[in-house]
């Protein structure tokens, strides 16, 4: 028995086996052969072993992230059904080259030719025949090629990094827990753990070097250990702290009915943060009043070419419908940073997060933005729509934006096509710069949302990703409390409201700090919000403004902490 020691990225526990998502060594040996035959019965059984796991891939794929991101997969299928690609490896074999040696030339001329050609569809068809002739040699090899698509038992995932695109295919059903090697509890997949609500341990350096595939592990994610192959005793005390866990869930289902409300009568709102038309379901299940934040990059990813205008739609309206009329806030593409597009064909940066992303490309490349645009716009009357723009710093940005916004409104009007006239425009507010010019942005805004997972990395000039300086991610530091205190008073002094779709907004500690700053909005994981009701209820709003005044006295993030540790849980 061993542990390891990470951040606590996603709450819970988790026993399970460990499944290492850790590419495999692919390397062969160029040899002729003299038995031909032999290498083309390896070649049938090679690709036989291709299309069952494609066919489970594809259903997969299916039934969790629906039909369009499928095809990809099906893609994939049609080239390795292709009778010209067969002939020409089977060709390769009769020459004297072993299976490996033939897949391997054929995918290297095929995927160049295809690379070559003037036909952007044929261009984009080189990553189906790299994946299809990386699949055919790892069977051919014996060696199993990690996929998410392809787990159906209960596992713990192991990995250096979970990026954006793999994170999203996360299926709650077989993955209990999450361990990578990096990351911190504001990077995507901590985030995106947490809105599944599965038990993560990020950060821990070594995990896929101490972690053997198929060991027996323990994910605590509230304390960020890790223990590899438990004795018996441990497992027991664990698997009992396991089930008290469940207990206190299902005694928090008593504020699923219960209002917002504190105990001196003062009402807030507790909405969710969604990344698909799935999550819906979650923050409807946990008694969420309405979506503070839906994180449309998500439409962006894991796919080869941009979202058409009425797929977009089609989302937006499916939420919009779910919703029944409850506030729904949408981001406009957030892309950028650590979520890139293959396809899109985004400068190389040395440092993305304060380069070219979110509203700084979709003003840069409008044609991308207006359609979006569009699409929000005509899904606005199935609903209570409220559209906000990312990574706004200056005020000329947020002018040109909702400028864009106004205009391509007017056209749908022109044409005869319904919009809502009650869409509120809002804001994020996730740099200083947005911060400290509040009082301008208020007098354009209709609201603000703070963004407090990119305000605290800018505040303190420190990635979010870098375990390296994650003792820099202090979201009770006096200098994050104070910004948000120079929001809500601007806010409040034009009658607008404030909300926090930043991890703060679930965080425990966090809570009666917002509460008291005047925070009217908490959007979170919808994991979290029947506690965060259960918490808010029991506190008291003027109490919270008196202990405020001494609160932003003090000087460091660990003072703040142990002071409402104290006094305020």
């Amino acid at each position: 028995m061993r542990e390891l020691e990470g951040i606590g990225a996603s709450s819970g526990l988790a026993i399970a086996p460990a499944y290492c998502l850790i590419e495999p060594n692919l390397i062969f040996d160029p040899k002729g052969v003299q038995d031909t035959e032999v290498e083309m019965e390896r070649l049938k059984q090679s690709i036989s072993n291709t299309k069952k796991q494609l066919k489970l891939i594809y259903d997969s794929t299916k039934q969790y992230m629906g039909e369009q991101k499928a095809t990809i997969i099906a893609a994939q299928e049609l080239v390795l059904e292709d009778p010209a690609w067969l002939t020409a490896i089977s060709d390769q074999i009769k020459l004297g080259n072993n299976a490996e040696m033939a897949l391997t030339k054929v995918a290297d001329v095929y995927a160049t030719t295809f690379a070559e050609m003037e036909n952007d569809y044929m261009k984009e068809r080189v990553a189906d025949i790299r994946d299809v002739a990386k699949r055919m040699l790892s069977n051919l090899l014996g060696v199993n090629l990690p996929d998410l698509s392809l787990i159906q038992s209960e596992v713990i995932l192991v990995a250096d990094d979970l990026v954006p695109s793999l994170t999203i295919q996360l299926n709650k059903q077989y993955i209990k827990g999450i361990v990578t090697n990096i990351g911190g509890k504001t990077s995507h997949s901590a985030i995106l753990a947490r809105s599944l609500d599965i038990p993560a341990v990020v950060g821990s350096k070594k995990g896929t070097l101490d972690i053997k595939h198929g060991i027996t592990l323990i994910v605590d994610g509230e304390m960020g250990r890790v223990i590899i192959d438990p004795v018996d005793d441990i497992k027991r005390f664990y698997l009992n702290k396991q089930k008290v866990l469940v207990e206190g869930g299902k005694s928090l289902r008593h504020y699923l009915s219960v209002p917002s409300t504190t105990a001196d009568g003062h009402t807030v709102h507790i909405v969710g943060n969604i990344g698909n038309t799935h999550d819906i379901d979650a923050v409807l299940a946990h008694g969420g009043e309405g979506v503070g934040l839906f994180r449309t990059e998500f439409l962006y990813m894991n796919r080869s070419e941009l979202p058409t205008e009425e797929e977009q739609f089609d989302v937006y309206r499916t939420v919009l419908l779910k919703m029944q009329n409850k506030p729904t806030v949408v981001r406009t593409m957030d892309i950028g940073g650590d979520k890139g597009l293959s396809y899109l064909g985004l400068p190389k940066e040395s440092n993305p997060f304060l380069g070219y992303r979110a509203i700084r490309i979709s003003l840069d490349r409008q044609h991308i933005f207006r359609t979006q645009l569009r699409a929000l716009l005509k899904a606005s009357i199935h609903g209570n729509l409220k559209i906000m723009f990312p990574m706004i710093s200056i005020l000329e940005e947020f002018r040109l934006a909702k400028s864009i916004l106004l205009e391509e409104k007017q056209k749908l009007l022109n044409a005869g096509i319904p919009v809502s006239e009650k869409i509120e425009i809002g804001m994020m507010v996730e740099t200083p710069a947005a911060a400290m010019i509040a009082d301008f942005f208020v007098q354009e805004a209709d609201f603000f949302s703070i963004g407090t997972n990119d305000l605290i990395q800018y505040m303190f000039a420190a990635d979010r990703m870098n375990e390296q300086v994650s003792y820099l991610y202090q979201p009770y530091h006096p200098a994050i409390l104070r910004a948000i205190q120079i929001v809500v008073e601007a806010a409040h002094k034009k009658d607008k409201w404030v909300g926090i779709c930043g991890e703060m907004a679930g965080d425990q500690i966090a809570i009666p700090l917002l509460l008291g700053l005047g925070i009217d909005e908490f959007s979170m994981n919808p994991s979290a919000i029947l506690r965060a009701r259960s918490q808010i209820t029991k506190l008291n709003k003027e109490e919270l403004s008196e202990h405020l005044k001494h609160i932003l006295t003090l000087a460091t993030d660990k003072e703040v902490s142990q002071y409402v540790k104290e006094y305020l849980l």
